[in-house]
Formats: C-alpha cells, structure tokens, sequence
C-alpha cells in the first residue's frame, strides 16, 4: 500500500492534504504525509492545499484557528469542506488548480532565466 502512495505521490501534481475537523489525529497526521509528500517529490515546494473536511458536524475538536495557522507555516490554502452537503469541495478543488498553475508558472519563469544564464557565450 505506501509503494502504491509514493507512487501517486510522484506522479501528483497538486495535493489535497484532507483532515477531520472532529479527529484530532487526523489533523496531527497532516503533517506526517506533507512530509512524505515532500520527500517522495524530492522539493519542499509543492502545491497543496489543507482541507478541513465535516464542516457539516456540531462536534469539532480541531479548532479553525489552528488549521488556519498550520495552512499559514506551510505556505499553502486552507479550505473548509463538508462531502456530505458538498459546502467548500469546489472551492477546495479550485484552490488547488490555482497553486499548481501558480507553481508552473514560477517553475517556468525559474527555467527562463536559468535558460538565459546559460546561453552566454565566454571567451577565455
């Protein structure tokens, strides 16, 4: 099963990071696949999103706030979601279309300018 994740996690262009607003362990483990994410890409840029997903239910025991704030240290979107009444699973979606469109583009500017550099010509 994990060789099966690497390789989805290889071949991904873009991850929904998908927690349990009632599940404290599923917020914490968050963490644990942003950093497999991270290594099986070889790059600490990659686009994702976090999604609070149950937004639907009266119970929550991770607080918005703190979802927030993990979504600001890693530089990345916060969505809540509810696949119940589908509130915030476009939105979601969306969201994540536009931080890979952002990481090609940054990738592709990146690419230009390294292009450029190595296209002088040096006489010795």
């Amino acid at each position: 099963y994990s060789a099966m994740r690497d390789q989805y996690m290889r071949t991904g262009e873009g991850f929904l990071c998908v927690f349990a607003i009632n599940n404290t362990k599923s917020f914490e483990d968050v963490h644990l696949y942003r950093e497999q994410i991270n290594r099986v890409k070889d790059s600490d840029s990659v686009p994702m999103v976090l999604v609070g997903n149950k937004s639907d239910l009266s119970t929550r025991t991770v607080e918005t706030r703190l979802a927030q704030e993990l979504a600001r240290s890693y530089n990345v979107p916060f969505v809540e979601t509810s696949a119940k009444t589908r509130q915030g699973v476009e939105e979601a979606f969306y969201s994540l279309v536009r931080e890979i469109r952002r990481y090609k583009e940054s990738n592709r500017s990146n690419k230009k300018s390294k292009k450029n550099t190595q296209r002088r010509c040096n006489i010795l």
